[in-house]
């Protein structure tokens, strides 16, 4: 375990209406306001979208199980915003989907068109040198903290 202490700094409140690009459009904003670290919580709804839904096996890397949702779904989700080794930011995002009563906590990847609305808050950490760059031994972008 490794961690550091950081200050919040902008607050952005953002909406996605009807048959936005839920991830595209927070990556929009992010690179526009130029966020490096940051965190953001989401609710609303998703009318479909690329998920992971676990491991094929629990193995290093991990073999993902992909699945397509494709239909309207109630969404509660957290992520976490850091830039890769290139400096692009990278959007981790995991999200609980609800369908009829049933829910489905996934990690949601692409392909996020949105049900209606989609209401996020994106809080910017400063204070803080982190990053996402590619882990070759665990198959996927790790939390890194850089040297101060």
């Amino acid at each position: 375990m490794e961690y550091r202490s950081g200050s919040m700094n902008r607050v952005f409140l953002v909406r996605f209406d009807q048959g936005d690009d839920f991830l595209a459009g927070l990556l929009e904003v992010v690179k526009k306001e130029e966020i490096k670290n940051g965190w953001f919580h989401c609710i609303g709804g998703l009318a479909e979208a690329d998920v992971v839904i676990g491991p094929n096996e629990p193995t290093m890397p991990p073999a993902p199980i992909w699945q397509q949702v494709d239909s309207p779904r109630e969404l509660l989700g957290t992520g976490s915003i850091y830039p890769d080794e290139h400096g692009e930011p990278k959007i981790h995002l995991h999200t609980s989907l609800g369908e009829h009563g049933k829910a489905m906590t996934v990690c949601t990847r692409k392909n996020t068109k949105t049900y209606l609305i989609i209401e996020a808050y994106i809080i910017e950490i400063t204070g803080i040198k982190a990053s996402r760059p590619w882990y070759e031994a665990g198959g996927f972008n790790r939390l890194t903290f850089d040297a101060s």
